[in-house]
């Protein structure tokens, strides 16, 4: 192309745009309009110009891509005009076939990548504002988060690791396992007879040749126990329990060294003791403790056997353990206030069931009571101790529901808040925007990134304190550490949701100000 022809097109365009600006109206806003198209189209032409001067295919491409952003910003004055009356579209036939399509198709519109990364950058420009605001986002999504993923590692224990009763067994007992109930049930539990040593040796010669292992055992209860021996003493509050040779299989504990109980020590009520491995490491830190005599509660009781290590579980020691022969038990600290607590175990799963009606009988008959009446006895096992905690677990996750939501709902208000006070504060910078381009739809996008951010930042702390602070509760429960991967999806859900809906408002607020009214704001 010759310089004479370069000159002649660039006039031809440029009396093509003053052909435009000449059909605008001689008010505020047109004058506006055609400040900013003699501006956009001044730039067009020049760039036009230095593109046909081009040395090489790389320069030319790379000012052809300076030319297309101008003709964007022509476009969308052009069809701001066209939008307001202030032009007819039949005069848009003589315009280059850029600015056309451009107009036709609605070209003009921010890629994402800038929309985020404006986003983003106007919650840098006021740290402190951006991070009280997800504060509150925080403490709620913390508050839930933290509370399930402590009560998860608990329920996962249970499930995997209770040991409170052995493989088939349930127990009859006078109060339920749970302890529920109002003042008035929990009244009428207390009211009940205990079941004597009486009942429940009654009950295990009606059950004889029906299972084969039926645990008695009694809990010390009116005190604190601990064990001395040779001026050293055990950890006070040990648990001490008077029970039958059947202990073992019916709460899961074994033997290391010595023996267990026989027949004979129960009839005879012999003073013997067996004793966990915290006692041994406390009272015989270098010395067998066989056949040893130590004392609880100022009686004596000879070391006939150690159990093996158990370890903790829900924060209790299973090794700071001592029984001794129920009927020694019973002759040592009366029997008047002590109820027995009768476990069986039966002798598969397939006839568990059937052994529970069974032992039922057995234990009405044993307790002498008529067929109308109702049973004065509570029955649970494993199952019945998960489903206990499984309530408990989930009134706490209720209550942490009620907390969070409420923390959620005043959390999303302070979000819709500052995002209203940013679209204040940003009044002409959003003007400027649209009058270089920006579409009502990117400005919409941008505002719902800004409110989402911010409200997915602050799940993400509220996660993070959450999942930390529940497994170190689990940690010091002796529990399972666990990852609520659930719990987290849902939090992040929320938390978006929480963003966009709270953040819609301002986000519409701020893509519907008109750009002329924008930009005179002070």
């Amino acid at each position: 192309m010759t310089e004479k022809e370069l000159k002649d097109r660039t006039k031809a365009f440029a009396l093509r745009v003053l052909k435009l600006i000449d059909t605008l109206p001689d008010t505020r806003s047109g004058r506006v309009l055609a400040n900013q198209l003699a501006r956009s189209g001044t730039s067009v032409g020049a760039n036009y110009r230095s593109v046909c001067r081009s040395r090489s295919v790389a320069e030319m491409i790379s000012k052809l891509s300076v030319v297309e952003e101008e003709a964007d910003e022509s476009a969308f004055w052009l069809e701001l005009i066209a939008e307001r009356g202030l032009l007819a579209h039949r005069k848009l036939a003589s315009f280059p076939a850029v600015w056309k399509s451009k107009i036709e198709n609605r070209k003009s519109k921010m890629r994402m990548t800038e929309i985020l990364r404006m986003a983003l950058g106007s919650l840098g420009v006021n740290k402190l504002r951006s991070f009280l605001t997800m504060s509150g986002i925080t403490i709620g999504v913390f508050s839930v988060i933290g509370v399930m993923t402590a009560v998860s590692a608990l329920r996962n224990s249970i499930e995997t690791g209770i040991s409170f009763l052995g493989t088939n067994m349930f127990q009859f007992a006078k109060f339920p396992v749970s302890g529920e109930g109002n003042a008035s049930q929990r009244r009428r539990f207390e009211l009940r007879r205990n079941i004597t040593l009486t009942q429940a040796l009654r009950y295990q010669r009606l059950m004889e040749g029906k299972v084969d292992v039926i645990c008695l055992k009694v809990f010390f209860r009116e005190g604190v126990a601990q064990a001395t021996y040779g001026g050293r003493k055990s950890t006070p509050g040990l648990t001490f329990a008077g029970t039958n040779e059947h202990f073992l299989a019916a709460n899961q504990y074994a033997i290391e060294v010595g023996r267990n109980f026989m027949p004979e020590d129960i009839e005879l009520a012999r003073p013997v003791i067996l004793i966990g491995q915290s006692i041994v490491q406390k009272l015989f830190p270098a010395e067998n403790p066989l056949g040893k005599v130590i004392k609880i509660r100022e009686r004596t009781y000879t070391v006939i056997g150690l159990f093996a290590p158990k370890g903790s579980q829900f924060g209790q020691n299973q090794d700071d353990i001592a029984v001794i022969p129920i009927t020694r038990y019973l002759n040592d600290y009366g029997s008047e206030r002590v109820t027995v607590n009768i476990a069986t175990q039966a002798a598969s799963q397939l006839v568990y069931n059937e052994t529970i009606e069974q032992a039922i009988t057995a234990m009405r008959i044993a307790r002498e009571l008529k067929p109308e009446n109702e049973n004065d006895f509570e029955l649970y096992s494993n199952d019945s101790l998960i489903s206990a905690f499984a309530k408990v677990a989930d009134m706490i996750a209720a209550g942490s529901f009620v907390i969070s939501g409420i923390a959620l709902l005043a959390a999303g208000v302070g979000i819709m808040n500052i995002m209203l006070v940013s679209v204040t504060e940003r009044t002409k910078e959003i003007g400027i925007r649209k009058s270089i381009g920006a579409r009502k739809r990117s400005i919409l996008i941008q505002f719902l990134i800004e409110a989402v951010a911010i409200s997915l930042a602050g799940g993400i702390m509220g996660i993070i304190f959450g999942i930390g602070i529940g497994n170190l509760a689990a940690v010091l429960l002796k529990a399972t550490l666990v990852f609520p991967w659930d719990w987290t999806v849902i939090g992040l859900l929320v938390c978006s949701g929480i963003g966009v809906g709270f953040g819609f408002y301002p986000a519409w607020k701020a893509a519907s100000l008109d750009p002329i009214e924008a930009l005179r704001y002070e």
